[in-house]
């Protein structure tokens, strides 16, 4: 018979053989697991290494624009198939709320909002259009500066409407326009609004050999009242033209209206928006030829002009529309279906040689 102390000491050698059994096979796990992690480390150093090394143009890092027109056309793109915002947009020495504000101006003023329910509706005094600006352009130093530069109101207010359109979109008019019919009726129906970013009418239409004596261009259009969709590369070609030519005027010292090399209205107002127009038309990039010839898009193409015409996706209107009632160059009364805008040319700011504007 075995005895007690003989049993203890079975049962101890066997326990222990099966401890030892089970550490040869738990240790190789452990050391499997160690080698596995430093190898995994060691892929990552080297792919880290691999990347270090590699030049940064092979990164695929996006090159940013660097033109004044490439930047712009970066941060605010252009989306033709989007709706037209609903904003209106006028600017004044004062505001409405304001004490100072002419009362003269108050029923002009109110029939945007009559015939725009639902529109939001902002006149911006002087003091805020810069606060505006700065916010709406703090990546554009040198319109902020060129705006800043301006030795007259008149052009930054004709500067103003510009950046405000092509940052918000919307209509700008200015607060000597009165309404006749709202902006959802200048488009016929038989448009599609989804391929029309902006809405130009004709201020000037002078079918005579003198032309050049009362107005700057042929076909002049009129840009009191506008109305577009964020981004447009019109106003974003004109905005660029403007800063430009503000910077190259303004040279090393202050820019003073003697200073100026150009009139307003060639400066800042519908002569250099007009031109912008007609470059747009012209434009292979917006217009390409099918005959592959340069177009030749030219106030022919809008004189005598009766009903709305859309050009790409501009819409022009007649001279009626935004110039009722003026009795020249075939505008029509203010009772005429395609009346839309009277314009009242109160702005004692720009004399009628300002505007190039004269009676016949």
């Amino acid at each position: 018979m075995i005895s007690f102390r003989k049993c203890v000491f079975i049962a101890f050698v066997i326990i222990s053989g099966l401890f030892l059994l089970h550490a040869s096979h738990a240790n190789p796990v452990v050391i499997n697991a160690e080698t596995d992690s430093h190898h995994q480390r060691s892929e990552e150093i080297q792919s880290e290494e691999v990347l270090e090394s590699t030049p940064v143009t092979a990164k695929l890092v996006p090159e940013q624009p660097k033109t004044l027109r490439d930047r712009l056309k970066y941060h605010f793109p252009y989306s033709v198939a989007a709706k037209f915002p609903g904003y209106i947009w006028q600017t004044w020495k004062y505001t409405p709320a304001s004490g100072k504000f002419d009362p003269t101006l108050r029923p002009l003023e109110a029939s945007w909002t009559e015939y725009h329910p639902g529109f939001v509706h902002q006149v911006i005094d002087d003091e805020s259009a810069l606060y505006f600006l700065r916010y709406l352009y703090a990546s554009f130093p040198e319109i902020i500066e060129a705006y800043n530069a301006m030795p007259l109101p008149v052009l930054k207010a004709d500067f103003f409407r510009y950046l405000i359109l092509y940052a918000r979109g919307g209509i700008y008019s200015d607060i000597d326009t009165f309404v006749i019919r709202p902006a959802t009726e200048w488009i016929p129906s038989s448009f599609d609004r989804s391929t029309i970013g902006l809405v130009v009418g004709i201020e000037a239409d002078p079918d005579r050999v003198d032309w050049a004596k009362w107005y700057s261009r042929r076909i002049q259009f009129c840009q009191w009242t506008i109305q577009s969709k964020p981004g447009h590369p019109i106003l974003r070609d004109v905005i660029a033209t403007i800063t430009e030519e503000t910077m190259r005027m303004k040279g090393d010292g202050p820019l003073t209206k003697s200073k100026m090399d150009r009139s307003i209205v060639e400066f800042t107002g519908p002569a250099v928006w007009t031109d912008a127009i007609f470059r747009y038309f012209n434009d292979p990039v917006y217009f390409p030829s099918e005959d592959g010839k340069l177009r030749n898009i030219s106030a022919t193409h809008f004189t005598g002009m009766t009903k709305q015409k859309q050009m790409g996706d501009i819409v022009v209107l007649p001279i009626t529309s935004f110039s009722p009632g003026v009795q020249q160059m075939g505008s029509e009364e203010l009772d005429s279906e395609m009346a839309f805008v009277q314009h009242q040319f109160s702005g004692s700011w720009k004399s009628s040689e300002d505007r190039r504007i004269g009676k016949w």
